[in-house]
């Protein structure tokens, strides 16, 4: 699993600490922003579900369509988490006991 620093923001707020990665089980990528300070919990959380996010644009895209930006993303990041999810994962023992869809 990949984790990579990057600044998330909206119109009344920044989160500089928002970690972008991708998930090899899940296969998905996903994106973390905003803890709680007192439970821990993101108030942005994508990434969460099988397949949710197949490809680094969707998240992008999705994050851009409920008003967040993503920024600092580097190019290195870019190609590292691209190679990782071109990478075949085979099924999860969850998906195969039909526990993950």
């Amino acid at each position: 699993m990949s984790r990579y620093t990057v600044t998330v923001k909206t119109d009344e707020d920044t989160d500089e600490n928002a970690v972008i990665g991708y998930d090899p089980p899940l296969r998905t990528f996903f994106l973390q922003a905003f803890p709680d300070e007192e439970t821990d919990e993101y108030a942005l959380w994508f990434g969460t579900l099988l397949e949710q996010h197949p490809s680094l644009e969707s998240i992008i895209e999705s994050a851009r369509r409920f008003g967040y930006q993503i920024e600092g993303l580097t190019q290195d990041a870019i190609i590292a988490m691209t190679k990782e999810a071109s990478t075949p994962t085979p099924p999860s023992l969850g998906e195969r006991l039909g526990l993950v869809r």
